[in-house]
């Protein structure tokens, strides 16, 4: 498959030290061997490498969902593929975004044996392969971005030593997808208006789950097939953050959305554990740094364009946006911890509520 070309070029992206995520610190104790793996690697070839004054060739294959229209894609992985790229040390990045190398479900396997290099997940996605994660994207377990990105920083090593254990790949970091909020052919204020609505939801149990949680009537479709189920009526409503909405021409079908927030969407940058042990030190500092530092100014970039787009839905009338004041978020939240708090047991209860304890 060819390589994509980048639609934009951002600029560099500003600089955030990444104390947390460091986490491939504790994939190799080691200077791992070149890309290859090969035997007879003589010596002084190996000091070189250790010493970083030389570098295996080596190509990562990058896939998403997000397309090259989602800021999501050009305000992140863009910017990382020209930064990567541009360090000179030796990593080339092919960017495969759409679902090219197939859906969720399908490239996460082809990561684990190694056909993908990094692939670009929420949560609830990776739930499939280890159901504890999925907490993360529970409806509301976050009160906002900046409570997301603090745990992130400051409490996640504990679960993201036992996904890599137990998937063999490795989470390095994660960037803002967006608040997911309701778009429907009906306005909605609160969780009895959407008793009526069938409103879609991606097939995973973290997201029936908080379909269930925020009082919803969920059918479950394939992203691929959104636009064409709300097209002819299989689906009257969907749950996405605003930029993807737009990007996927989702608000085509529908006329409101309601800023109710209810999730505080991250997609997850996971690498296959053994191509991380493969790249030299530098390289991986490179790559981890690179991603770490990416994740403000994307973060700025997604918003602004968020912003952005709800103003033109207003302005120009294409959509009725109903803000968070008019919305009853006391109902949806304490709906959404009262079946947590009751749906939720072992591990997956002590993770939620070990969250919920960190709120500011």
């Amino acid at each position: 498959m060819m390589k994509m070309s980048s639609r934009s070029r951002l600029a560099t992206a500003i600089a955030l030290p990444m104390s947390a995520f460091l986490l491939v610190a504790c994939a190799s104790g080691e200077a791992p061997a070149p890309a290859g793996g090969a035997d007879d690697t003589s010596e002084e070839t190996t000091e070189e490498v250790e010493a970083g004054s030389d570098n295996p060739e080596v190509t990562l294959r990058i896939a998403s969902t997000p397309g090259t229209a989602d800021p999501v894609y050009y305000c992140g992985l863009e910017v990382l593929e020209e930064q990567v790229e541009s360090a000179g040390v030796g990593i080339s990045i092919d960017l495969f975004p759409e679902s090219q190398l197939g859906p969720d479900t399908e490239r996460f396997p082809a990561l684990q044996a190694g056909d993908i290099d990094i692939d670009l997940q929420g949560a609830s996605a990776l739930s499939n392969s280890y159901p504890l994660i999925g907490t993360l994207d529970a409806a509301y377990v976050f009160d906002n971005v900046d409570h997301k990105f603090d745990w992130i920083d400051n409490n996640s090593d504990e679960l993201f030593q036992g996904w890599e254990e137990a998937t063999g790949t490795t989470i390095l970091n994660g960037w803002l997808f967006g608040l997911r909020t309701f778009s429907s052919t009906e306005p909605i204020y609160g969780p009895d208006d959407l008793a009526s609505l069938r409103i879609r939801f991606p097939n995973s149990p973290a997201f029936i789950a908080n379909a269930e949680a925020l009082g919803a009537n969920p059918v479950s479709i394939a992203f691929e097939e959104v636009y064409n189920a709300l097209s002819t009526g299989l689906a009257e409503g969907q749950e996405n953050p605003v930029a993807t909405t737009n990007a996927q021409s989702f608000n085509e079908p529908l006329s409101y959305v309601s800023l109710n927030n209810h999730q505080v969407g991250i997609q997850w940058l996971v690498m296959n554990t053994e191509k991380l042990n493969s790249l030299t030190d530098e390289q991986r500092d490179v790559l981890v740094g690179a991603i770490g530092d990416i994740r403000t100014s994307h973060r700025q970039c997604l918003e602004d364009a968020t912003q952005d787009i709800l103003d033109e839905w207003t302005s120009s009338g294409e959509m009725t946006v109903i803000p968070t004041e008019e919305i009853d978020m006391e109902a949806f939240i304490s709906g959404a911890e009262a079946y947590f708090s009751e749906n939720f047991e072992g591990e997956q209860l002590e993770l939620y509520q070990s969250i919920r304890a960190t709120a500011p």
